[in-house]
This record gives C-alpha cells, structure tokens and sequence, in this order.
C-alpha cells in the first residue's frame, strides 16, 4: 500500500494544519473511498495564521467554518480527494467516531476526547477522504493511562463534565461568574491537562471558540 502523497504535508502545512489521525474506511462507507485523513491545527502558529485570512477578516458569522470550508477543499481538489466537515449536515459525518478508530483520540477521564498530541484541545476542522488504501502509522499509547495525577478530574469547578455525562446548563451558568475565567482563557479542565499545555493553542483562540459556545 502506499503511503500519503509526497504533497499533503507541503499543502497541509500551508495553512498550519496536521494530519490528526488516518483509518480505513469500510467498504459502504464513503463509497469510492478508503482512507481518511483527519485535519486539525498544528500548533503553535495557527492563530496568527488563521487572523491574517480573509474569513477572519470580513466580519462575517463563521469564519473558521468559512476558512476550514475553502482551504480543504483546495487541498482535496490538488490531492484527488473528497472533503469532509463536522460542520455541515444533516447528516453530520461521524468525526468522533473517526477520531476513536484513528488510534490517535480516546475517550478522557471527563468523558471529552484526548488526543496524543493536541489532548484535550482537540479540534478536527475537517478530512479528507481518498480512494486509495494507504499504508497508515502504528497506533501510539493513550496518554491518560500514564498519567498519574489526572488533574482534568478535579479542575471544574462546578463538576460539569464526568465520564457519563457532560452538564451544560451547569458549564453555561458559571461562565458568568466572577472568578470564572474560562471564557477568556479556555475551559479549565482542557488546560489542566499536562498535554494540553504543551500543545501551543494561544487562549485568544479558545476564547474564541469559547464565544461560540456561550
């Protein structure tokens, strides 16, 4: 089997976005197609990046959907691939199931997906599905199981997200009080993860994403 197109780094790396998992897709399951690679941002340098785009410019709803939207399509269309979104449906594309078959995300501690390098700041802006099988990288360790102190347990303070269950209506209402800074600074129990802080994910990007969630 082959592996990835010499190109997909070069292009990928363009707009500081990675390769965040592959896996072989089913037989029906996106007919014609037998590989998928997972795209997320590679950090550090994508907040920069993204600020400079035009999406991000114009003032207009959805700029990261909107940028995401334009850029991965430009990078099926150069690879001979299909593009794929976990922003666009109904149907909306399986991407957390993709994510635990990549052998790159795992179900956390609370219940969010962890992933090896990004952890719990994991984000998928997109895929891209190609026709060919493609030779894909051994599975690496999930990073929970070594670590010890799993502070993502204890870092909420009104105990919104457990294996089981995530509370929302909880999460929402304390956004807003004083102290709380996670709409500023990204949701306390993604940055007590010892991987997360070493991901590179600037807190302007989380508050941004934070506004979207509020």
């Amino acid at each position: 089997m082959p592996g990835l197109p010499p190109a997909f780094a070069d292009l990928a790396g363009a707009h500081h976005l990675a390769a965040f998992g592959a896996l072989h897709l089913n037989p029906d399951e996106i007919p014609g197609h037998q590989t998928l690679i997972l795209l997320g941002p590679s950090e550090p340098g994508f907040w920069p990046h993204f600020t400079a785009t035009p999406e991000y410019l114009d003032g207009t709803p959805d700029p990261m959907n909107r940028w995401s939207a334009r850029v991965i399509a430009d990078m099926a269309q150069a690879l001979g691939a299909s593009p794929l979104f976990p922003f666009t449906g109904p149907p909306w594309q399986p991407f957390t199931d993709w994510a635990r078959r990549s052998a790159r995300a795992w179900p956390s501690p609370v219940g969010l997906l962890v992933h090896d390098t990004a952890a719990l700041m994991v984000s998928y802006r997109g895929a891209l599905a190609f026709p060919d099988r493609f030779d894909l990288p051994l599975p690496g360790p999930r990073p929970c199981d070594t670590c010890a102190d799993q502070p993502c347990l204890s870092a909420c303070p009104v105990d919104a997200l457990r294996p089981d269950a995530y509370n929302v209506p909880a999460c929402k209402s304390d956004l807003d009080r004083p102290g709380n800074d996670c709409r500023t600074r990204g949701c306390a129990v993604r940055r007590a993860c010892p991987i997360s802080q070493s991901y590179g994910r600037l807190e302007a990007q989380s508050a941004f994403h934070m506004g979207y969630f509020k």
